[in-house]
């Protein structure tokens, strides 16, 4: 085992939207002295990617707890950067369970990121929207530890932080929920490029040549570019490994957003351009009815019920965690708007 004072780091997620622009963005980020960067991977091909990147591979089986716990310990790594299963709590609990082992063994402080998603901070969870909440409020634990779910993925997404936190705090590790948002923007890596939630207003349209409102009012949503979504990751990460103490476990939630819009605004901008490029029929903005919620469905591989939690709701976490300890991001939430036209080709591009 690795017994230097230094970090080293896993990252897990590499090949996504989220963890590709991470990944990308790593060496010019200039952050303070660590060990190893490891990239957790599948493929001998991902292998050959992040080593690009000065990354060092691992392969591994996470269904393997034994494996996971042995390549943890042995390479002496003390932060984990979990950016996959937002919505399953299998392998986490055996990642914080080694990390403790590390701890124990090299004195070395030991740190769990869990990359989350705002649904399970959102009225699909059954939490407030009449007011703003932030992610740096004391209480919002608690708040947030008895919600009545719309669906039962986003009861599960919401245990699932609960188990972060609380596995970590039973084993000495310090922990991070990482919120993201709606995301937009090319994504860096070598692997997928494209948001999640936009991605899902496009194929929606795609396949019903019509872009639908699935909500009866104009809820909003928070917002982030790609980029500044990666740079609040990686303050976090400069932070941790300049020794400054975060807040974190049940006080540890950071959302990385620049504001928020109105899904109603959105579909507009982006179906303004889907209109252009001939994709739906027109830019008008249609309610949808079961019949069509059942047929989006279909179109992004969703339940009929899912649909609403996809493209639609309200959500009011606002961010004030990360601008506490530096991060400031670059493009506001308009510009999500101005940029749709964009997102929209690119999406169209890689679909």
């Amino acid at each position: 085992m690795a017994t230097s004072n230094l970090h080293n780091i896993l990252l897990t997620g590499a090949s996504g939207y989220l963890g590709g622009t991470l990944l990308a963005r790593w060496s010019a980020a200039q952050l303070p002295p660590y060990a190893t960067l490891y990239a957790l991977v599948r493929t001998e091909g991902q292998a050959q990617a992040v080593r690009q990147y000065g990354a060092e591979p691992l392969i591994l089986d996470l269904e393997d707890d034994e494996a996971v716990t042995r390549a943890i310990v042995a390479h002496g790594i003390s932060i984990i950067y979990f950016l996959i299963a937002a919505g399953n709590a299998r392998y986490q609990p055996t990642m914080i369970r080694a990390l403790a082992q590390v701890q124990q063994t090299t004195g070395r402080e030991v740190h769990f990121l869990h990359t989350t998603g705002a649904k399970a901070f959102s009225g699909h969870a059954g939490h407030p929207t009449d007011i703003p909440l932030s992610d740096a409020d004391p209480s919002l634990y608690d708040l947030l530890s008895c919600p009545k779910a719309a669906h039962p993925w986003l009861g599960r997404a919401s245990g699932v932080n609960r188990t972060v936190i609380e596995a970590a705090e039973t084993h000495g590790v310090r922990s991070y929920i990482f919120i993201p948002c709606i995301v937009y923007g090319p994504g860096e890596g070598f692997g997928n490029r494209i948001s999640i939630q936009t991605q899902a207003i496009v194929k929606a349209a795609v396949g019903t040549k019509h872009i639908y409102r699935v909500d009866s009012d104009r809820p909003t949503w928070p917002v982030c570019h790609v980029q500044d979504t990666a740079s609040l990751y990686l303050e976090l990460l400069r932070r941790v490994l300049r020794g400054d103490k975060l807040d974190s476990g049940k006080q540890g939630y950071y959302l990385a957003a620049s504001g928020s819009v109105a899904w109603e605004a959105l579909y507009d901008a982006m179906g303004q351009r889907l209109a252009a490029r001939g994709v739906v029929e027109d830019a008008a903005i249609r309610d949808a009815s079961e019949a069509d919620l059942e047929r989006i469905g279909e179109v992004i591989e969703r339940p009929k019920d899912f649909v609403p939690l996809e493209i639609g709701g309200k959500c009011t976490l606002e961010a004030h965690h990360g601008r506490q300890i530096g991060w400031e991001p670059q493009y506001g939430p308009e510009h999500i708007l101005a940029a749709a036209a964009e997102e929209v080709d690119l999406i169209l591009g890689n679909l």
